[in-house]
């Protein structure tokens, strides 16, 4: 990272801190499609937010100075970073009373990242990026041929905290080249009041981000096919991390129980090895662990085409065909490889003797991983809401053991009552399990190649508790 950068600044912030940041690589059509929708969502949002950007060149932000003339009639105020060109400050978008420019000088390390910053009362985002040198990347292949292959490092996040700590840099940047437009936007920040968010508040947003993802993979045009499919594989990777934010937010939302998601995953992973699952089925349980929250994206409609995102008709290869569709796991069926993440989600409510939702599935009707991930589900939270009491660690666990146990043969698979009372008796014994939180910089590994196969029954798998 370049010294001095804004980036640089809040990586070496918190290098040692509890929650290191995860950077990655982002190709620029992955970029522009996040960029394009954040900057659309401003045009619905109601909170008149304040906007900083980094778009390097003068003639970068020119091409886009046009939409950033409507979005600038959402914002309370737009603050636009880049090395001056020709016709960057005589644009008439640039003469707008809340559309201030910064002409960074060509050897600021500013000029070579790509920032867009959005502080909102409704809701917070940001893509913080610097673009990577020959020498950092390419290698003996030299820079691209094609501007879309251009590699950028860095992040983008919804999260509360980071966005609000990076707009301050931002601020102490911009007050070197004008300290009264500093204090102005010192005024803005702290006006602005984010107020407790909900994951609802994040719904539309997330879902608006899938759409551009998925419409920029549509639009690819680099010829050669290698080429082309690790732009593709960069923007699946970046549709696979909203809906990972939004589950990361989802948690820390939850003032109660803040390390549900994480905490399920490692319970179902241990479950799966118990089971003997392979792995690409286990990889599939543990991605259906993080996201077995996001029931809030119910609400979401796609952008593009309005009412018709989250409402397939399709269905995950091995979902019965009558089964309804349930709001809120719809919108993953927009991606092909996380259909059968969707059915799992979907089918979590279903209950042994059949008297549970959406389909009435019972016993080995339900998928198995879906029977898993209730299973762990109401055990994480029991653990959870008994953990007030002043228990040993063996209390609890037997506690809440014992009131899952309460709905066996209902509810809850008995096989998988028994194995949990395996893993039950590791806990009380010391186990201790790696909590994997939801903060993933790169979302391709938790894919592979037999990510659509069926969901297999117990009967497939054989007999699962030796």
């Amino acid at each position: 990272m370049l010294e001095g950068s804004i980036l640089q600044q809040l990586e070496t912030a918190h290098r040692r801190s509890s929650r290191p940041i995860r950077f990655g690589v982002y190709y620029k059509n992955t970029l522009v499609s996040l960029c394009h929708a954040l900057e659309d969502h401003i045009l619905s949002d109601e909170g008149k937010p304040l906007v900083i950007t980094a778009f390097q060149r003068g003639k970068w932000y020119l091409l886009e100075a046009e939409r950033y003339a409507d979005i600038a009639r959402c914002s309370r105020e737009i603050v636009i970073m880049a090395s001056s060109d020709t016709g960057f400050v005589e644009h008439p978008t640039s003469q707008l009373p809340n559309v201030d420019l910064v002409s960074l000088e060509p050897t600021d390390p500013v000029a070579q990242e790509w920032h867009l910053i959005i502080l909102s009362p409704e809701y917070t985002a940001m893509v913080l990026c610097q673009e990577l040198s020959e020498a950092d990347y390419y290698g003996a292949g030299g820079l691209p041929a094609s501007d879309l292959e251009r590699k950028f490092y860095g992040l983008w996040t919804f999260e509360p905290e980071l966005v609000r700590e990076t707009v301050g840099l931002a601020i102490a940047h911009i007050q070197q080249y004008n300290p009264e437009l500093a204090k102005k936007l010192t005024t803005h920040q702290q006006a602005i009041q984010s107020r407790l968010f909900t994951p609802e508040d994040l719904s539309t947003v997330v879902s608006r981000v899938v759409d551009y993802l998925q419409t920029g993979q549509e639009n690819l045009s680099i010829p050669i096919a290698p080429r082309q499919q690790a732009l593709d594989r960069n923007l699946v990777s970046n549709e696979i991390q909203a809906f990972l934010r939004m589950a990361q937010l989802i948690d820390l939302a939850d003032i109660n129980n803040p390390m549900a998601a994480g905490e399920v995953v490692a319970l179902s992973e241990v479950m799966g090895q118990l089971l003997e699952l392979p792995a690409w089925q286990i990889k599939r349980l543990r991605l259906a662990g993080l996201l077995h929250r996001i029931d809030p994206l119910q609400q979401a409609e796609s952008v593009l085409t309005p009412g018709t995102s989250i409402r397939y008709q399709e269905q995950a290869p091995s979902c019965p065909l009558t089964c309804p569709l349930v709001p809120g796991a719809q919108v993953l069926r927009t991606m092909p490889r996380l259909r059968a993440v969707a059915q799992i989600i979907t089918h979590q409510t279903e209950w042994w003797d059949g008297t549970g939702e959406p389909a009435g599935l019972a016993g080995d009707e339900i998928p198995l991983e879906s029977r898993i991930l209730a299973l762990v589900a109401e055990f994480q939270w029991r653990v959870n809401q008994i953990k007030s009491a002043n228990q040993s660690r063996e209390e609890i666990f037997a506690q809440a053991l014992e009131e899952c146990r309460h709905q066996q043969s209902t509810r809850f698979d008995p096989k998988l009552i028994d194995a949990l009372t395996l893993l039950v008796m590791g806990l009380q014994q010391g186990l201790d399990l790696p909590v994997m939180t939801t903060k993933a910089s790169n979302g391709m590994w938790l894919l592979d190649s037999r990510w659509d196969s069926h969901s297999k029954s117990s009967e497939e798998i054989g007999s699962y508790l030796k």
